[in-house]
């Protein structure tokens, strides 16, 4: 009676892993393959302030420096009792 359970559980555990891997199998079938059609634009302009003003480190630095100096102006003032 014991042999015949076990292998009962192993059947039934087998079957799930089968179902399981099948599901998975499903699942990877219906993602989209990639998208080869790229388009890469290669000519940057160096207009500072135009569209890509984002990228420019003087002007991040520039930022960090005010927030650094706006931050110890809080700081100091905050001392001052």
């Amino acid at each position: 009676m014991m042999i015949r359970a076990n292998l009962l559980s192993k059947i039934q555990i087998f079957i799930l892993a089968l179902v399981v891997n099948l599901a998975i199998v499903f699942v990877k079938a219906q993602e989209k393959g990639a998208d080869l059609k790229v388009d890469i634009n290669v000519n940057k302009d160096n207009d500072m302030m135009g569209s890509d003003w984002t990228n420019n480190p003087l002007l991040w630095m520039i930022g960090a420096l005010i927030l650094i100096i706006i931050i110890v102006l809080v700081a100091r003032k905050g001392g001052r009792k």
